[in-house]
């Protein structure tokens, strides 16, 4: 039987595990009390299904970023751009989708856009510089629209394949950059930072898309997720290497 018959399965499969690994937290990050009593925040990295970028972080405890903003009270220490670059990603990915005319895609990355709203109107409600703030969404929007409109202005014959181009491009770029902070883990010598069970899923959820990307013939798709899949290969593999504890934590223990 053809791969072809079982798209819809496939496609539904991902779909769904994806929005459920939204609401489990997405992406993996570092929340690390230094000896001086304060906390840094850090990506780390991605174990994102990257057919649909929903950049959240979860500090400790695989918490959500959101939970951990309301509880201190503010945003200090957190940036923005992982909500703006998921909210800005969903709508270029939910414009591509819209290209390929599929619905998978398209579902998939509406339920990204509105978490990706809900979060960063959190993020404002307890923003103390919300001038700033602003600034940077309009940067943001100012960036989608100059896109959509190229996307609206390209012979139609050649938009699809130039602007997921494009798209793919700007997420490389971004499922790339957490491969600068592993640093921190191989220091550490401790993936006690890493959640695995979010990582995991990733690897599943990314494979699942991989998949979906070769039954439907996208190359593009093919692509983003190889990344994705290699990258997500490249987190578990710290657990083999490091332990889930640092070997100072162990002497004292």
């Amino acid at each position: 039987m053809p791969l072809e018959d079982y798209k819809e399965l496939v496609g539904s499969v991902a779909g769904i595990a994806t929005v459920g690994q939204m609401f489990s937290g997405v992406q993996c990050g570092v929340a690390s009390n230094e000896p001086n009593g304060n906390t840094f925040h850090s990506t780390v990295c991605f174990s994102v299904p990257v057919q649909v970028f929903v950049p959240s972080t979860v500090i400790q405890s695989s918490k959500f970023i959101c939970r951990d903003i309301v509880k201190q009270g503010s945003t200090k220490n957190i940036a923005v751009m992982p909500f703006l670059g998921g909210t800005a990603m969903s709508v270029l990915m939910l414009e591509y989708s819209a290209m390929l005319q599929d619905p998978v895609m398209t579902n998939v990355n509406i339920a990204g856009l509105v978490l990706n709203v809900m979060y960063t109107m959190c993020y404002y409600f307890y923003a103390s510089d919300k001038g700033a703030l602003l600034t940077q969404t309009l940067k943001a929007f100012a960036f989608v629209v100059a896109l959509l409109g190229y996307a609206k202005w390209e012979e139609p014959s050649l938009v699809e394949f130039r602007f997921g181009v494009i798209v793919t491009a700007i997420m490389m770029l971004l499922i790339a950059s957490p491969l600068f902070s592993l640093g921190e883990v191989i220091r550490t010598k401790s993936t006690a930072m890493l959640p695995f069970p979010l990582i995991l899923s990733g690897t599943i959820v990314t494979f699942l898309w991989l998949l979906y990307g070769i039954i439907i013939n996208n190359s593009l798709i093919q692509l983003q997720n190889v990344v994705g899949l290699t990258l997500c290969a490249i987190q578990l593999s710290l657990f083999v290497i490091y332990p889930s504890k640092p070997k100072a934590a162990k002497k004292k223990q």
